[in-house]
Parts: C-alpha cells; structure tokens; sequence
C-alpha cells in the first residue's frame, strides 16, 4: 500500500513460486526482495528473474551482517535493506533506483 499510495504499480508474490508466476506486461522496474520466504531462499530468484530481463532487485533481509549483504551483492542484487526500513526511507530509495 505504501508504494502504490506514492504511485507506483506492485505486483505482489508470497513464495518464490508465485514470483516465478508473475507475468506483468515486461520486466518490472524494480523487484524488491524478501530474503526468507516460505518456499526457500529468496536469493534463489535472482539469477532466474535476471535472465527475465529483471535487473535492478534489491533484497530485504533482517540479518544485519556483512556476509549476508556480500551473499546479496554476490548473487546479482543491485543493494541491499536491512528491515525494518522506515516508510520514507523506502519511497526515496525506490525513486532513486527508478530515478
């Protein structure tokens, strides 16, 4: 809700199955992406939404480490958001990395 209150279209996915589901019009502009998911390891979706033609993806996690982020980084993640995120922090990332 909060980025669709600042304009923006969200497509939403639970699992790494419903975000391999997904099928917008073309690659989104920005893939925002949970770390731990239901089904798996979230960073398992990079490689398979890059070759999709999905490349700015930035994971969310709550493990404030170095190696998590390095994993991050590593895997094709273009920056990474240590949870919580303030709601305006957020918004002005997201419009940065849409600029």
């Amino acid at each position: 809700m909060l980025l669709e209150s600042a304009d923006y279209h969200v497509s939403i996915a639970g699992s790494i199955a419903e975000a391999l589901a997904v099928s917008p019009p073309g690659p989104p502009s920005l893939v925002l992406l949970d770390l731990t998911l239901p089904d798996g390891d979230g960073l398992a979706l990079v490689a398979p939404l890059r070759a999709l033609g999905w490349d700015t993806v930035v994971a969310l996690t709550g493990h404030d480490s170095l190696s998590t982020r390095e994993r991050c980084i590593a895997a094709g993640c273009v920056d990474v958001l240590l949870k919580p995120l303030p709601a305006r922090e957020l918004v002005a990332r997201v419009a940065g990395w849409l600029g």
